[in-house]
């Protein structure tokens, strides 16, 4: 049981198809520490994105609302100022809460405090993909001040996630840690892991839908390497910050989700990478460990990432 209101974290990936997981079936072992937290904790094997891209399914997160209820339904829609977030909530709980990483609710960089869902403590950016890239991360803090955090991209928003922690270690928190990875970089449309990471995974394993229609186009013989690498790499981040909780004596006080916004089709469904309602755009992993959720639990029937909101509050 845990010692006091539990801490949550969620950490929040960009385009991360459901299949990539060991928990999964995938078969290259790039997610062993998200296969761990789904072994002892309790993953949803069939959840799904309410909208297949980025700010819709980013507002249903926070509102617990779809996106024809916060009026965010497309990219390029700011969150109303009036919308109720997870941060106004657990604010009015007594929590520490903290944004780290992609925003994409806002109309600016720097995000404005006016646009910023309510959470207390900022370093965003509302367009990650284009303040930085594989190897340059430039935030936002709360001053709008830009901040440059050193190394690789997902690195980074893990360092400063652990550092978060360890700042509120005293006080109940709540933390959103929202990566880019695995997204492509827009402006080269490329998937840029780390060095050496693309060539590891490159050509060694395709799921089957992108197998049966890349004749027909798409880019997942050219891309897959480098975004594999990038999961790969995420996964050790999760488990840098698992291990940060447990040194801190956190852990067992700490609810933890792992999902992301939408999947990818890798241009074989539409001449982009989501926005369509196959698997590939809809589903995604989804992964909770912690107070309340361990005991390896498996859930098979189809949820919504929209269900995550008023669980956690519950929580």
């Amino acid at each position: 049981m845990p010692r006091r209101q539990p801490n949550v974290i969620v950490v929040f990936t960009d385009q991360q198809r459901w299949d990539t997981t060991g928990a999964a079936g995938n078969p290259l072992g790039l997610t062993p520490n998200f296969d761990r937290m789904a072994r002892h904790g309790t993953q949803a094997t069939a959840a799904c994105t309410p909208q297949p891209v980025c700010a819709p399914a980013r507002a249903a997160l926070q509102t617990g609302q779809y996106p024809t209820t916060s009026g965010v339904f497309r990219n390029g829609i700011a969150l109303p100022a009036e919308a109720r977030t997870l941060a106004h909530h657990f604010g009015d709980a007594g929590y520490a809460t903290g944004y780290l990483g992609k925003w994409h609710l806002a109309d600016r960089d720097p995000v404005p405090a006016h646009q910023r869902g309510g959470y207390q403590h900022w370093l965003g950016a509302n367009t990650l993909e284009f303040t930085s890239d594989a190897y340059r991360t430039v935030l936002y803090d709360e001053g709008g001040e830009p901040v440059q955090l050193p190394g690789y991209r997902s690195d980074a928003l893990f360092d400063a996630a652990v550092r978060f922690c360890a700042d509120h270690a005293a006080e109940p928190f709540y933390l959103f840690c929202s990566l880019i990875e695995p997204h492509h970089q827009n402006e080269l449309d490329s998937y840029p892991g780390p060095d050496g990471y693309a060539e590891r995974y490159q050509g060694r394993w395709m799921p089957p839908d992108l197998a049966a229609l890349s004749a027909g186009g798409g880019t997942a013989h050219r891309h897959l390497g480098g975004y594999l690498g990038q999961i790969a790499r995420v996964d050790e981040g999760l488990g840098r910050l698992l291990d940060a909780l447990r040194s801190m004596a956190l852990l067992d006080d700490t609810i933890v989700v792992f999902t992301s916004d939408h999947g990818s089709h890798f241009k074989t469904r539409n001449s982009e990478y989501k926005r369509s309602c196959h698997d590939g755009s809809v589903r995604v992993p989804l992964a909770v460990r912690g107070p309340g959720f361990d005991g390896g639990r498996v859930i098979r029937t189809p949820l919504s990432t929209l269900d995550l909101p008023p669980t956690l509050l519950d929580a």
